[in-house]
Order: structure tokens, then sequence, then C-alpha cells
């Protein structure tokens, strides 16, 4: 892999896991038209998802300082007998609700994840879930803001936003857009809906980099390819930042239909071809 590639990787990556577009599906196609060396593949996407990660935290460094200390905060409450005391907090709840979410989208992983890992190698299950995603992007656009406020989450919420986050490893499937779209369906405001979706996702980019690693067994890598790694690592921090200040911006703008357009292009591009193909 090149230093190049190794960018390239990196900026589809970043770009990718936050805009609602589908990370899944343009990362393969990125890995399958560059070439990537199989041995260090699996190593440099856990890699990617970690710059990823870094990029949520960047952007929300303020709302997850909060929800860490809330969260040894409770600790402490229920050591010293208070209870949870959930509602003294939205902070509180955000971060009980975010791991209530997390638990029906590790499921789903554990659970599919070689159902799904079959489904990369069908276009035709990329480019109709790809239609999908632009369904639920146009809706989501259309929907006016909700009023739940953080302290307005309840269990049910967070179980099926988890349950959308879940599904979202089907690849075409767009994990912001399907999150995003789930918290506007359940009442959120526009501002929540978005936040509660990149902070959920931190956990969520967690979990994939670990089951992808538990499946790396390739050779040692040599200092050269370890640099080249982490220049795709910090092209997909920045990328990553970025797109997530210009979705925040999108959504702001009611604009978020231009995305659905672009995956109903692109999904009818990819059925056309097979189509044609045959």
């Amino acid at each position: 892999m090149s230093f190049l590639q190794s960018i390239i990787m990196g900026l589809v990556q970043g770009l990718t896991e936050f805009l609602p577009v589908s990370s899944s599906g343009h990362l393969v196609l990125a890995n399958a038209l560059l070439g990537i060396q199989a041995n260090t593949g699996i190593l440099f996407e856990v890699m990617l998802h970690v710059g990823t990660l870094v990029s949520v935290i960047i952007v929300f460094h303020r709302d997850i300082f909060s929800m860490v200390r809330e969260f040894f905060m409770v600790i402490a409450d229920v050591a010293k007998g208070r209870g949870m005391r959930l509602k003294s907090s939205p902070y509180r709840v955000m971060t009980a609700m975010v791991i209530v979410a997390t638990i029906p989208t590790g499921l789903i992983g554990i659970l599919f994840k070689d159902f799904f890992e079959k489904a990369f190698s069908s276009t035709v299950v990329v480019s109709i879930m790809l239609l999908v995603t632009g369904v639920f992007l146009y809706t989501a656009n259309a929907m006016k803001d909700g009023r739940k406020g953080p302290s307005d989450i309840t269990v049910k919420d967070a179980v099926i936003i988890g349950v959308f986050q879940g599904m979202a490893i089907t690849p075409g499937i767009s994990r912001s857009g399907s999150t995003i779209f789930a918290g506007l369906l359940r009442g959120f405001s526009r501002e929540l809906a978005t936040k509660f979706s990149f902070i959920m996702s931190i956990p969520a980019i967690i979990g994939a980099a670990v089951l992808e690693f538990s499946d790396y067994r390739g050779a040692s890598v040599s200092l050269d390819e370890l640099t080249v790694m982490l220049a795709g690592t910090a092209a997909a921090v920045i990328a990553g930042t970025i797109a997530i200040k210009f979705l925040i911006g999108v959504l702001n703008r009611g604009k978020l239909n231009y995305f659905s357009y672009y995956c109903w292009l692109v999904g009818l591009t990819g059925l056309v071809s097979v189509f044609l193909s045959r």
C-alpha cells in the first residue's frame, strides 16, 4: 500500500463514516479499486476506525467529557446507596441511554455478523439498501423538528435507535442517516438527534474495530508500513471532523434531501449495471 493509497482510504473512511451515504459500500469499493494488500487490510481498517473515533471526540469533546464525568458520578451515587439518580442531569440521562442503545446494536452485530458480511459480495443488496437509505434521508428532511431534549430520552427511544444502528451493518445502509432518522421519528430535536447519533457511534466504532481486529491474522508490520497506515489514519481524523461539522450544517439548513438524491442515484446505477451485465 502506497502513501497516497493510504491517504485516499483515510479520506474515504472519514468522509463516508459520518456523511449519510454508507461508509461500508464506499470503503469496500475504494479498497478494491486501490488494491490494498490483504496482510495489512484488516489492521488498516481498525486504524481507520480509530481515526474516525478521534473525530467524534474532537467535535463533541465537551459533551463527552460531561457524560464521562456523570458516568463516574452515577457509580459513586450507587456505591453510596443513593441510586442512579438519572434525572439529576441531562448528561446522566444521555449517558445511560447511549449505553442502552449500544445493547441491541451489539447483539445484532454479533449474531448477524456473518450474514451481513456475505451481503458485501452482492451489488444488488448494496444498491437496494442505498435506495432505502435515500428514503430515510428524504423522510428525515421532511420531518418537523421534535421537542425532546436529553432529559426526555426514554429506554424505548434508545432501544429503537440502537436497532436502527445495528441494521446499518448492512452494506448500503448509512449509520448516521438511519440513526438520525430514528431519532427524529421518536420526536428528538434535530440538534439532539444529530448529537445522539454521533456520540452513540463511539461504542459502535470501538466494537467494530474489536471485531475486525479479532479476525486479523496478518504478518508483522514494518515501521514503513506503520508510517503509511498512520498517514491514512490522520487523513481519516481530518476528513471525519470536517464531515461531522458539514453534516450538522446541512441538517440545520434542512438540506438532507441532497444526500437522498445521491443515494438513489448510486443505488439505481448499481442495479442498472447488474441488469446490463446479465
